[in-house]
């Protein structure tokens, strides 16, 4: 017998199946000769390198199939602005204050956002992260935009277990964003419980459309599979250098690993996080260094090299992810992986087969699923041939960007299905 939790769930995916088909049904009835009306697209971020690292594939396929783009972050990096014009992808600059509470200055995003809408008057509104989901999403009801998508990447701090005790907050953050997505056409999710947890919260009703696709995609043909390296056995954990992502829990697994399996090295890349109230301190960071437990890398704008230092990818995150981009980059360079049992985290995870899963905040259990692999070195292979496989099959950043582009009515239906169109797009892109 369905428990009401599971009958929900298939519900949502029969309803959700339903109306991606009727969006479907609708832009090909609109379209003349099978092609698509060129459209003019206004993309908001909240910084402007993840314009090119996280959306590059989705902005190339978009120019590619005829529309015009206006991408907007709050900061203009030189070089990001240089490779969008490249593009032939128009920047504009919204400023915002990233990571701040001053709610004056929302409201000058707000406004800002309202101000450049109201300019380019775009057929498509495209959103991801919280201040451009919760205020690009108002603002496009200010201006009467009507095609609004939001790409929820993940619920965020204010939804994990580290903030249990801010539930005024959580109440607050969950208002503006029903406020941001309510008029939304679809809500893009990367894992099934973020839709659960938004119902939760009353940030969406039971029958507005949302869509589940696979994380924002991993390039496979960037991110190919490298071989492992020699030396002794290594482990790396990137990613935002938070305590909710785990890395207090990395560094004491090492610490017990370090005993029993001497030789083992572990490597840790991150961005400080300064302003985040979870962020490590750098005496912390360098305390560690000094001891010997991790080699403390900085932050890179290519992160394969270091991929290819490592034989197993380690995320011990307890933080409310998505999809994290870093353990689909792991494994479509060809790394198992050992994760937590945690929404977004575990999504495309088969433990035993491209990785291990542990519980969150269980150093104990991580160290020992580390352990594992130095007692069965042999698995690392095998798992790594896995996780490549898993990479390519399911996360490949074409076929996650086709999804997106036929649900938001940008490109024809092709009759091979998402991976026809992928694959002429990234053609025309090329």
């Amino acid at each position: 017998m369905l428990t009401p939790a599971v009958a929900a769930d298939q519900l949502w995916l029969g309803q959700s199946a339903a109306l991606i088909a009727a969006v479907r049904v609708e832009a090909a009835t609109n379209s003349a000769e099978g092609k698509i009306a060129q459209m003019k697209i206004v993309i908001l971020s909240s910084l402007s390198w993840s314009l090119v690292n996280f959306r590059g594939a989705l902005i190339r396929q978009m120019v590619a199939a005829g529309h015009e783009v206006i991408a907007c972050a709050p900061d203009g990096e030189s070089g990001v602005v240089d490779t969008l014009k490249e593009w032939g992808v128009t920047f504009r600059v919204t400023p915002m204050s990233r990571a701040g509470t001053d709610v004056f200055a929302d409201v000058r995003t707000l406004w800002n956002y309202w101000l450049l809408l109201r300019h380019e008057r775009p057929d498509v509104l495209v959103a991801y992260t919280q201040k451009p989901i919760i205020y690009g999403g108002i603002a496009a009801r200010m201006a009467g935009i009507a095609s609004f998508f939001p790409i929820m990447s993940g619920l965020g701090y204010v939804f994990s277990s580290e903030a249990e005790g801010r539930k005024s907050l959580r109440r607050l953050v969950s208002r503006l964003y029903r406020a941001g997505v309510r008029k939304a056409r679809c809500v893009f999710v990367f894992n099934g419980d973020d839709r659960r947890e938004m119902l939760d919260n009353g940030i969406i009703d039971p029958g507005q459309m949302v869509q589940q696709v696979p994380g924002s995609g991993v390039d496979t043909s960037h991110y190919m599979e490298q071989p492992l390296p020699d030396g002794p056995l290594t482990f790396l954990m990137m990613g935002r250098l938070m305590r909710d992502k785990g890395v207090f829990e990395f560094v004491e697994a090492a610490r017990q690993l370090r005993r029993s399996v001497p030789e083992s090295r572990f490597l840790l890349l991150g961005r400080p996080e300064t302003e985040n109230p979870t962020g490590i301190p750098a005496d912390a960071l360098a305390a560690w260094e000094a001891e010997g437990l991790i080699g403390l890398l900085p932050e890179t704008r290519d992160v394969r090299p270091v991929l290819g230092r490592a034989h197993v990818f380690v995320l011990p995150s307890y933080y409310r992810e998505g999809l994290p981009r870093t353990i689909l980059e792991a494994l479509s360079s060809g790394r198992p992986v050992i994760t937590t049992d945690m929404p977004g985290c575990r999504e495309p995870i088969i433990p035993g087969v491209n990785g291990l899963l542990v519980p969150p905040r269980d150093p104990d259990a991580l160290a020992r699923a580390m352990i594992s692999f130095a007692e069965q070195p042999g698995r690392i292979a095998a798992m790594g041939k896995a996780a490549r496989d898993t990479a390519v099959r399911t996360y490949d950043v074409d076929l996650v960007n086709s999804m997106l582009l036929q649900t938001m009515g940008l490109v024809t239906v092709h009759p091979d299905g998402v991976r026809g169109d992928a694959a002429a797009l990234t053609a025309a892109a090329a």
